[in-house]
């Protein structure tokens, strides 16, 4: 099969397209033959990291159709439609991952959607609701709100009844963003957050902070109310995170960490991807696909998800 690999980490160059042994389905396993990839901020992390072997197929999402099933496998068929979660592997035509990290695409929902929805959308759920315990009227303040947990973020704040702050670079994305529920949105590159969250609250700052950002966790921090809460979640800014965690003790400040890798087998967020697949397929949610390469193309791909700051997600078709 053809898959995107590489042997040293670093830039996107680092990628090369090759043939590569194709995948065994194991016994808890289904084959799936890959129909859209979604680069998660995951994999260009990953890819900046030694791989485990060489050549090495990154990827943590994509969605396909079922080729064969595993001889544990109950409750998938050949034929299905079904969206993915690996640690690793989905750069690629063909894709072996444990049948308990699938989901079944219903209908309404296309690949790139449902390639894209498991983690953006899972993850946003999580943070906001089971973590962050999000009650309606609250404010919510979303970073990197035009990125695929951000939107997702956005759209699950609004049904919850908040007041949702988004914070995005670029005034362009403003109404996109008012139109998927913000009630207020703040062009980081022009003005300064925390300052505008305290005024959007009445000095108050917000409720709840979503960062999956990383190096913006300070001024998270300097956003929020006193017994607020503050949810971080990947590190897609990059660097180490440095936080001064004496003010969060005076003001009796709440922080979670949340990875989500080892979550999505856990029922209740396994049931939560099925419900909000569920809510695409009605049109109650929107996953946002900014472009489409293909996977021929993947170290453009990945240069354009690192440097261009898509709205939603960059996909990837074999």
């Amino acid at each position: 099969m053809k898959a995107a690999v590489y042997d040293n980490p670093g830039p996107p160059t680092v990628l090369r397209y090759a043939d590569v042994p194709d995948p065994v389905c194991g016994p808890d396993d289904v084959l799936i033959a890959v129909e859209a990839i979604s680069i998660e901020g995951g994999d260009l992390i990953n890819r900046r990291s030694t791989p485990q072997q060489s050549p090495w197929i990154v990827g943590y999402a994509a969605a396909g159709t079922v080729l064969s099933v595993g001889k544990n496998v109950r409750g998938r068929a050949v034929g299905e439609r079904v969206a993915a979660f690996d640690m690793q592997g989905s750069h690629a035509e063909l894709w072996s991952v444990p049948a308990s990290r699938t989901w079944l695409v219903p209908e309404g929902v296309g690949m790139a959607q449902a390639a894209a929805l498991p983690i953006s959308f899972g993850t946003a759920h999580h943070c906001l609701i089971t973590r962050g315990g999000l009650q309606k009227a609250e404010t919510v303040l979303i970073q990197a709100a035009a990125g695929g947990v951000g939107l997702a973020a956005v759209q699950l704040a609004r049904d919850a009844g908040a007041t949702v702050i988004a914070a995005a670079g670029g005034s362009e994305r403003q109404a996109r963003l008012r139109g998927l529920g913000a009630s207020h949105v703040i062009d980081r590159l022009e003005k300064d957050v925390v300052e505008q969250v305290l005024r959007l609250t009445g000095g108050m700052g917000a409720d709840l902070v979503i960062d999956p950002v990383g190096s913006t966790l300070q001024a998270s921090l300097s956003a929020l109310a006193p017994e607020g809460r503050l949810v971080f979640v990947g590190n897609a800014g990059g660097g180490s995170l440095h936080a001064d965690l004496w003010p969060p003790m005076q003001n009796n400040q709440t922080l979670h960490g949340v990875f989500m890798g080892p979550l999505f087998e856990r029922p209740a967020v396994y049931g939560t991807v099925i419900q909000l697949l569920k809510a695409v397929a009605e049109g109650r949610m929107e996953v946002v696909i900014d472009r489409v390469f293909p996977l021929s193309d993947a170290s453009m791909a990945h240069e354009y998800a690192e440097r261009a700051k898509p709205l939603g997600r960059v996909v990837m078709t074999p």
